[in-house]
């Protein structure tokens, strides 16, 4: 499966339907010489780190979410593939925050509830030198909160003294306040659309709900796009 993505400043998100032009799975109809699918995905996805957490304007992203607007939407792709990218282009410890509970979660069962001192790392799986994969499950069954506000608050804050970039994936945000919530305690939120299913009056909703939580909106990721190729475009490639 060919993925790639793209981040939207917040200037254009929802208001120009010109400017979503990005999309998180690509579907070339037709092959074109000299064109690598999978290559073009990749650098994609390397735009998209570059501009989210190593820009030199405003305030440093080192903590982001991601949530779609529906929950069909795949969400949990793209962050794999930005943690993977992420770790390409630094040499930090990286988290990625997973919602579906795997091996990370047989990991708890080795340290009392509520014993924060062994850190979050002993819950997480290896992916890379410097990648880590963390099931939220995980995270919930060890925080001494019972609260998924106050759990999520100390979870963050755990995250940052083990990991300097922590890339969670966030509930469907048309679903869910609780990303409203996330995208407050982190460093800010992308909103991910998916192309001829998320309707605008639909994206304008969750961006307002997300702006009213005072929530840091880094931009937008359009998935699912499908990309037909002319054959007079492709003799030009």
């Amino acid at each position: 499966m060919s993925m790639h993505a793209d981040v939207l400043p917040r200037s254009g998100l929802i208001d120009s339907a010109a400017n979503i032009a990005a999309p998180a799975r690509a579907r070339a109809c037709g092959v074109v010489q000299g064109w690598d699918p999978e290559n073009f995905a990749r650098e994609q996805i390397r735009g998209l780190v570059r501009r989210v957490f190593f820009t030199n304007s405003g305030e440093p992203v080192k903590q982001v979410v991601f949530s779609a607007a529906e929950s069909t939407t795949d969400v949990r792709d793209i962050c794999l593939q930005v943690g993977h990218a992420l770790a390409l282009e630094t040499s930090a410890e990286i988290a990625i925050v997973s919602r579906n509970s795997g091996p990370e979660r047989a990991a708890v069962a080795r340290y009392p509830r509520h014993s924060g001192s062994a850190g979050i790392k002993p819950l997480s799986t290896r992916l890379e030198t410097n990648l880590w994969r963390v099931a939220e499950s995980a995270l919930r069954e060890l925080c001494p909160e019972p609260a998924k506000d106050l759990c999520w608050r100390w979870a963050l804050a755990e995250l940052r003294k083990d990991f300097e970039y922590a890339v969670v994936q966030g509930p469907a945000a048309g679903l869910s306040s609780e990303s409203g919530f996330l995208g407050q305690l982190a460093d800010g939120i992308i909103l991910v659309l998916e192309a001829h299913s998320t309707r605008r009056a639909t994206a304008r909703k969750i961006k307002e709900m997300l702006e009213g939580t005072q929530s840091r909106i880094l931009g937008t990721v359009l998935s699912e796009r499908a990309f037909p190729i002319p054959e007079k475009i492709y003799q030009r490639l």
